[in-house]
């Protein structure tokens, strides 16, 4: 017969309908520790079920929570988990779909932690009187990690960056599983015999399996009885190990634990061109207050000398001339102003008086002509009119032979004009008769 061929996906459907068919499976009840949980930002938790024969993934939905989650769910919680087993076809893997989560008392591992935490706290070895400090300045760092982890590159990469000068040694150490605790205690001692600067023991992050080795006892008497000061560095910040409360100094994470190693040479060249700075200042200070010393005190010197006593008194006599010689023009110019003052002055009052003369000048100019033959004529005491009757008042008016008549106070007369002279001479009339 031909062999069958199948396809992934009805593999997969085939293995989906069998677990959905099992009634066993549709309701089943799991006890467990919780490992590896994270609540997603959907709203769905994901976590890990295991025991001492093995684990079990699975998963509780938004929509079970309300109902079937009545406390925080943590790493290392005993719990009964109710729900049901099913493929996820697509990836063709199996897990627990949880409805409803309760409770079974601490996890092994999580009672074993909170043991060993509790019987090291009583020894004192988590004591503050016993730690070490932290050296500010760095040469050595050892390093007790796995070879191969991002620890180990974070911790490089920020020495690095931070003082390249400073010397990493690593020891490649086991950091989970079997025979991992007794590997971190050989690289603690192996890196203490070496009389380094500051070792940093730790790993990345993980679940609390993980991270057991680090909670071991044997870790923790290794650390504490290490004469080189010990910072931590076990998975993030928010994973806490025995290692953390016995060692010296306790690190968030790798990286963490590399800052607070090794000192920034940044900020040391920073702070040496400050001080060199401040220290250039107070010296040409100084050089400048010394100068300024000497100055006076040669000052002090000359002045004792007879030629500087001359050279004194010769530029205090230059200054008395000086002072005569202005106070002499400021006199004259006195003098000059004063004499320009009485000068305007005169001149102000001969104006004056000019003025009144012409005035008076013209007040008789005035009265005497009131007082001309002219005037009086030209006032109407007499009248002076040609043929027609028409009134003369200018010799323009009339020519030689013209018949004029002239009415005088008592009386009237005929002429005739015979001669014309412009101006104030005389007008020559030969012939006259009484009117």
């Amino acid at each position: 017969m031909p062999e069958a061929i199948f396809t992934v996906g009805r593999v997969n459907a085939y293995i989906k309908s069998i677990f959905e068919n099992d009634f066993a499976l549709r309701q089943i009840a799991v006890r467990g520790e919780v490992s590896n949980c994270k609540y997603h930002t959907s709203g769905h938790i994901y976590f890990t079920l295991k025991d001492e024969t093995g684990v079990l993934s699975a998963v509780m939905f938004r929509g079970s929570r309300p109902k079937g989650l009545r406390f925080q769910l943590q790493d290392g919680q005993q719990v009964i988990v109710r729900g049901s087993i099913m493929i996820y076809e697509r990836d063709g893997r199996y897990q627990l779909y949880a409805r409803e989560i309760v409770q079974d008392g601490l996890g092994d591992l999580h009672r074993r932690f909170e043991e060993t935490k509790k019987k090291l706290e009583e020894m004192g070895m988590f004591a503050q009187e016993y730690k070490q400090k932290i050296p500010a300045h760095a040469a050595t760092v050892g390093v007790v990690t796995a070879s191969t982890g991002a620890a180990i590159r974070d911790i490089e990469n920020v020495i690095g960056r931070r003082n390249p000068t400073v010397q990493v040694y690593l020891y490649p150490a086991q950091v989970q599983g079997e025979g991992a605790a007794a590997s971190i205690v050989k690289g603690i001692e192996t890196l203490d015999a070496m009389g380094l600067d500051v070792l940093i023991v730790g790993r990345g992050g993980g679940s609390i399996e993980d991270l057991w080795a680090f909670n071991e006892e044997a870790v923790a008497r290794a650390i504490f009885d290490c004469s080189t000061p010990v910072i931590s560095a076990v998975g993030h910040e928010t994973d806490f190990t025995i290692a953390d409360f016995v060692a010296d100094l306790r690190a968030p994470t790798p990286s963490a634990a590399a800052e607070l190693a090794v000192y920034d040479v940044r900020v040391f060249l920073s702070e040496l061109a400050s001080m060199q700075g401040r220290l250039s200042r107070s010296m040409r200070a100084c050089v400048n207050e010394q100068r300024y010393l000497l100055e006076q005190q040669i000052r002090r010197l000359e002045r004792g000398r007879p030629s500087y006593l001359v050279d004194e008194k010769r530029h205090s006599l230059m200054l008395m001339e000086e002072g005569l010689k202005a106070r002499m023009r400021a006199l004259a110019d006195g003098r000059r102003q004063a004499l320009s003052r009485m000068d305007d002055a005169l001149r102000l009052w001969m104006r004056g008086l000019m003025d009144r003369k012409k005035a008076a000048l013209g007040v008789a100019a005035a009265t005497l002509e009131g007082y001309s033959p002219l005037r009086v004529l030209g006032a109407g005491f007499g009248s002076l009119t040609d043929a027609s009757g028409r009134q003369v008042k200018s010799v323009t008016q009339v020519a030689v032979g013209d018949e004029l008549g002239i009415r005088l106070a008592d009386g009237k007369l005929k002429a005739e004009v015979t001669e014309i002279e412009n101006g104030a001479e005389a007008q020559s009339i030969t012939e006259v008769n009484n009117g």
